[in-house]
């Protein structure tokens, strides 16, 4: 079992990230487009190598975000029409999200079996996630996971507050 922090950086143009160990050394960096359409973000190891790529669809009735791991598309996410809490429907081969994760706190299992579980940091300085990881060979769909589930979080707030203020 591994555990990671992934910390998003306060102050950054797009969206950046990095993950650290459990020693708090630098393992993979995280790196959203500006002004780019679509909105992608990119992770990378610390060499370098892209390892993973986030991608909003944007031509789309409704929201969907398509997650690529290692060359792959591995998972979507997709806004299920509803008339009054937001709801999303994650679709990945074996895997399956369980609990509150529009308030950041989950576990992934694959056959009934956690092989992850996540929860947001409170009262940290930009999001803190601490991800316990149960199977190594995962670990870089649940980062590009929790990445994932953060963007769509922060997309319904900003939808959130636009028509707000309209």
């Amino acid at each position: 079992m591994s555990k990671l922090y992934i910390k998003q950086k306060v102050f950054s143009l797009g969206g950046k990230f990095t993950v650290k160990d459990e020693l708090q050394k630098d393992k993979y960096f995280i790196e959203g487009s500006f002004m780019a359409i679509p909105k992608v973000f990119t992770i990378k190891d610390v060499e370098g190598k892209a390892i993973g790529k986030i991608t909003k669809k944007i031509f789309s009735f409704l929201p969907k975000f398509f997650v690529e791991v290692d060359g792959k598309e591995v998972l979507t996410i997709s806004k299920s029409f509803t008339f009054f809490k937001a709801r999303y429907q994650i679709d990945m081969a074996g895997l399956e999200v369980r609990g509150d994760w529009w308030d950041k706190k989950f576990e992934v299992t694959r056959k009934g079996k956690v092989v992850a579980a996540v929860n947001e940091k409170w009262f940290t300085w930009g999001d803190t996630f601490e991800v316990d990881i149960h199977e190594a060979e995962l670990e870089h769909i649940i980062i590009a996971l929790v990445i994932a589930i953060d963007f769509v979080k922060q997309e319904e707030v900003a939808a959130a507050s636009s028509g707000a203020s309209s």
